[in-house]
């Protein structure tokens, strides 16, 4: 892993002495890859000069060690992604997972408290952010024609990521096959789901003003996945949840109980509670959705990596790629 790093290190040193990404890019320029670390034979770093997010993008794909055509299946981050990789593959075994299967994994890095999504203005600490512009517009191109993309997606995400790729599956329909979300919250409609939001954001000491506004602004029903629902029809939605009842993972060695009982039950216990009023609002349109309610589990690592296991073939099947 400390290879992987250093590599990856490398790579960011060198763009960071270019011109790549210093001044403001005009809005017709194109995002184009300006760099890639080979990490493993089946785990890529791409760099990617974007456009939108006035800099260089780093994106991790898993991909098979062929070259066949393949579906993609962009699977977003919590509110604390890593800068250097993803938390999908420092904190889960996604990399060895994926290794045999006949899809690209594209992995984000950073979007730290981002909800992966356009920005109305720059924040102060978290930067620029125009994640969807970035995830749905600049990148897919650039994956279908350099990395051997078909052309068919799929999103998901745990926590605030599976907010997120509820989100972009509303907002852009025919881009998204099918939506995979983890332990989530998938309302920003309401005051409580816009409460939520910006504690979410403020956790990392962004502004969620200056993301979607004030609480009048328009932008925040727009990013709604409850008012939006309707969005998801005919899509393949696989939608999960812990109890918040400690369990296995919870007793293992090193596990920090403090947190687990002050954050990790209680953040899944708020899911929980969403999860099933969202399960109440798609039964009330008729739109069909495999929910799965575990009868344990924190919000934490381990059961996420169950949940990727457990999701894996249904998301195969709507990618049309063997599980």
């Amino acid at each position: 892993m400390r290879r992987l790093f250093v590599t990856v290190a490398a790579v960011v040193l060198v763009l960071s002495t270019c011109s790549v990404g210093a001044a403001t890019p005009q809005p017709s320029a194109a995002a184009r890859v300006v760099a890639t670390a080979q990490l493993s034979p089946t785990r890529t770093a791409v760099f990617i000069d974007s456009p939108s997010m006035q800099r260089v993008v780093q994106i991790q794909i898993l991909h098979p060690s062929n070259s066949a055509p393949r579906p993609t299946f962009y699977l977003l981050d919590g509110v604390d992604s890593a800068t250097d990789e993803s938390n999908w593959t420092k904190k889960t075994d996604a990399e060895s997972f994926f290794a045999r299967k006949n899809v690209n994994v594209v992995l984000p890095v950073g979007g730290v408290g981002s909800y992966y999504t356009d920005w109305a203005r720059p924040d102060p600490v978290l930067g620029v952010n125009m994640w969807e512009t970035f995830l749905t517009s600049e990148l897919p191109p650039l994956i279908d024609g350099q990395f051997g993309g078909n052309g068919t997606n799929a999103v998901g995400g745990l926590s605030m990521g599976g907010q997120a790729a509820l989100i972009l599956a509303t907002r852009h329909p025919d881009l998204y096959t099918a939506t995979a979300a983890f332990s989530t919250c998938p309302d920003s409609g309401s005051m409580t789901g816009k409460q939520l939001v910006r504690v979410t954001v403020a956790s990392q000491r962004g502004d969620a003003t200056n993301m979607w506004g004030p609480d009048n602004d328009p932008a925040w029903l727009a990013h709604d996945t409850f008012t939006n629902a309707e969005q998801l029809r005919g899509k393949t939605l696989y939608i999960s949840v812990g109890s918040g009842v400690l369990g296995p993972y919870d007793f293992q060695s090193g596990s920090d109980f403090a947190t687990l009982m002050s954050r990790g039950a209680p953040l899944e216990l708020g899911s929980l509670t969403c999860t099933r009023d969202f399960q109440e609002r798609l039964d009330s349109l008729g739109i069909p959705a495999q929910f799965v309610y575990r009868p344990i589990g924190t919000h934490s690592w381990p059961y996420w990596q169950d949940d990727l296991h457990d999701a894996w073939p249904t998301i195969a099947g709507a990618l049309r790629t063997a599980g």
